[in-house]
């Protein structure tokens, strides 16, 4: 499916909005018939938040830098694997949308969509952020997706019941706009981690602890639109440099409160190589029909 055929709606009107791809001098851009208009920025991706922005924080762009390193190297390579395999069963051969929620660097929907190919199904992607620093990186790593500024938290710029898949991976989840752009068929897949998750990296680096009842309280926030499809653990024993342990930690919440520097000299006498577990949660979901209990 070309950029010009997905499911999105005008940020300010609503009305369908089109992908318009580049002209003589001008960038690729989105555009409604109001006469709306949204430029690509040079690096790829389209910034479509209007009015006052966001009060939320986005990653930095040292942040960003420190997961794509990280996940570059592969070290939660059976978390993207494990995910394709829960998401792909659920698109259609021709013409599926995958709406990756909070896609960050891009890693894990790189991993859906070559999974998607190597499956024989033809699938689209929207990729959402609310780091442009991200999706930089997001959008030289897919460029077949169409990789979108916007904040979760808002209505989502996607068209009613027109997405087979939404993935959210360590970020926000908006159930009432999942639920909207969710066909009846689709399916809903949310990555947390468990308790114990990088515990051994934690007590050094100051990374925060996973809450206890985090799973309780996804289920509860989800049950107004979702019903539970199953859920599967996954666990990575990792052996990091001090680099890469650095990355690891600075990458997630940490960054917003320690530098890099920080976090690197709180690990330089841990032994190497650094040893940790990783520890995570694929909880699928379906939308809940009118006879659901």
């Amino acid at each position: 499916m070309p950029f010009a055929d997905l499911p999105l709606l005008c940020p300010i009107c609503s009305r369908p909005l089109q992908y318009l791809a580049a002209e003589t001098a001008r960038q690729p851009r989105l555009s409604c018939p109001e006469g709306h208009n949204f430029d690509a920025a040079r690096q790829g991706y389209f910034n479509l938040l209007v009015g006052k922005g966001t009060p939320f924080e986005p990653d930095s762009a040292a942040m960003v830098a420190s997961r794509f390193a990280f996940l570059g190297n592969g070290h939660y390579a059976p978390l993207a694997h494990a995910l394709a395999s829960a998401v792909v069963p659920a698109l259609r051969e021709e013409g599926a949308v995958v709406l990756d929620s909070g896609t960050g660097t891009g890693h894990y929907l790189r991993e859906i969509l070559g999974t998607a190919a190597s499956a024989g199904r033809r699938a689209s992607a929207i990729g959402l952020d609310i780091s442009k620093f991200a999706l930089r990186r997001a959008a030289r790593l897919n460029p077949e997706a169409l990789n979108l500024v916007w904040d979760i938290w808002r209505p989502l710029p996607v068209a009613d019941q027109s997405v087979d898949a939404v993935t959210v991976v360590f970020a926000p989840r908006n159930a009432a706009e999942f639920a909207r752009v969710l066909r009846p068929t689709g399916v809903l897949a949310v990555v947390t981690p468990r308790p114990g998750h990088l515990a051994e990296i934690a007590a050094v680096t100051g990374m925060l602890g996973i809450e206890e009842g985090k799973d309780e309280r996804l289920a509860e926030a989800l049950a107004g639109h979702f019903e539970p499809d199953g859920a599967l653990d996954v666990d990575i024993p990792l052996e990091l440099g001090l680099g890469a342990a650095a990355d690891l930690a600075f990458m997630g919440p940490a960054g917003h409160h320690l530098d890099r520097d920080q976090i690197a000299a709180r690990l330089e006498n841990s032994p190497e190589p650094v040893t940790a577990n990783a520890k995570f949660r694929l909880s699928l979901y379906r939308p809940r029909t009118p006879d659901s209990p």
